[in-house]
C-alpha cells in the first residue's frame, strides 16, 4: 500500500520543472517494508540542465519538518549512479528523494537486455553499484506521477527478466566467487584477516548475484539480500545460515581462516551445480 504522504509529496514534485516522473521505490514498492522503513521516491528527470534544483530546495524547505536549507543536493553530489537527492522528514516519516537520469536508466535497461550489466564503485554499496539496479528499480517501482508514460514504457522494457542478463551474471559472478576464495589461500596461511575477510564477503556477494539471476529475480542492493535467497526455489540448503556464520566469525588464525574459505568454497560448488 502506497503511504498517503508519498502520494501527496509526489503530486507536489510533479509540478517542479524538469521532473518527468516520480515513483515509489525500495521496500515500500516491493512490498517487504518494515515498520521503520524509509519511503523512497525516485525523481526521474530527462536532462540535468532542465531540472530545477532551486525549486526542489524550496519545496523541501516547505515540507521538511527541519526546514533544512541544504537538505537537497546538487546533481552528481553522491556520485554518478546514486547521483543525489534529499533526506527529509515529512509528517514524522523519513522520506528520501533519489535523482534518476531517465536517459541513463533507459540505456542501462537496454544493456541489461543485451547481457551487459556493469559494476562501479559507489558509496553505500559494499559490493559496488551494478547497473542492473536501474532495471530492478524500474521493474519494482510504483509510478505516482508519469504524465507522459515514459516510466511505464521503461517498466515494460524491464519485463520479463532478460535471459541474456541471467547468462551474464551467472557466468561472471560464479567466476568471481571462486577467484576471490582461491586468491585468499596464501593470505589465510599467513593469518591475513583483512585480506581474507574482504574476499569472503566478495565471494558471498557474488554468489548472491548468481542466485538472484538463476531465479530470475532482480537484485536491488545488499540489504536483506542473503536472507531473501532462502526463499528462492533454486538455492543451496542453508545458504543464508552458512554465509552468516562465516561472515560473523571468519577466524583470526590460519586454520580458522582456511576453514571459512572451505565453507564458502563448498557453497560455490553447490551453486555451480545448480547452474549446470
Amino acid at each position: 500500500m502506497t503511504p498517503a504522504v508519498a502520494e501527496r509529496v509526489a503530486a507536489r514534485l510533479g509540478d517542479v520543472a524538469g521532473i518527468v516522473a516520480v515513483a515509489l521505490g525500495g521496500s515500500r514498492a516491493r512490498g517487504d517494508a518494515q515498520p521503520d522503513s524509509d519511503v523512497d521516491l525516485g525523481l526521474y528527470y530527462a536532462a540535468a540542465a532542465a531540472l530545477d534544483v532551486a525549486a526542489l530546495r524550496a519545496l523541501a524547505i516547505a515540507l521538511d519538518e527541519r526546514h533544512a536549507l541544504l537538505a537537497v543536493t546538487a546533481i552528481g553530489e553522491w556520485g554518478p549512479w546514486i547521483n543525489g537527492g534529499a533526506w527529509l522528514t515529512i509528517d514524522g516519516q523519513r522520506i528520501d528523494w533519489l535523482y534518476r537520469d531517465l536517459g541513463q536508466v533507459a540505456v542501462a535497461i537496454d544493456e541489461c537486455r543485451a547481457g551487459r550489466s556493469r559494476c562501479y564503485y559507489q558509496i553505500g554499496h559494499p559490493h559496488g553499484f551494478h547497473t542492473h539496479v536501474y532495471a530492478a528499480e524500474t521493474y519494482y517501482c510504483r509510478p505516482l506521477h508519469d504524465r507522459w508514460g515514459r516510466l511505464a514504457a521503461l517498466k515494460a522494457a524491464a519485463t520479463p527478466y532478460p535471459p541474456a542478463l541471467r547468462r551474464q551474471l551467472v557466468d561472471e559472478f560464479l567466476f568471481e566467487a571462486g577467484f576471490a576464495l582461491e586468491t585468499s589461500r596464501k593470505s589465510a596461511a599467513r593469518g591475513d584477516v583483512f585480506h581474507v575477510t574482504g574476499n569472503l564477503f566478495r565471494a558471498a556477494a557474488a554468489l548472491v548475484q548468481v542466485l538472484y539471476a538463476l531465479n530470475e529475480r532482480y537484485w536491488m542492493n545488499e540489504k536483506g539480500a542473503v536472507a531473501a535467497v532462502d526463499a528462492f526455489p533454486r538455492r543451496p540448503p542453508a545458504f543464508a545460515a552458512t554465509v552468516t556464520a562465516v561472515l560473523a566469525n571468519p577466524g583470526a588464525t590460519p586454520g580458522a581462516l582456511g576453514a571459512s574459505l572451505d565453507r564458502l568454497a563448498a557453497l560455490v560448488d553447490a551453486v555451480r551445480e545448480l547452474a549446470r
